[in-house]
């Protein structure tokens, strides 16, 4: 594995002290995770202001509306 360098808080560093208390076997292993689900917020948060912008689009798009309408009766029942 690659190492970092990183400076922490105080507190961040006390909380990643108990990290055996949360199931972690150690420290990296605590920080990977946090990694991992700040990246997985992100491309969620990435992934729905796609679809808000998406869903204007398609509010302020008439023919867009009457296109969709369209295929969706051709659509099998």
């Amino acid at each position: 594995m690659i190492q970092a360098k990183f400076s922490l808080e105080e507190s961040q560093l006390r909380f990643l002290d108990q990290c055996k208390a949360y199931g972690f076997k150690d420290k990296s292993q605590a920080v990977r995770a946090a990694l991992e689900h700040l990246r997985q917020e992100l491309e969620q948060r990435r992934l729905q202001e796609s679809a808000h912008l998406y869903a204007q689009v398609y509010d302020d798009d008439s023919e867009l509306q009457e296109l969709t309408a369209s295929a969706i009766e051709d659509w099998p029942a």
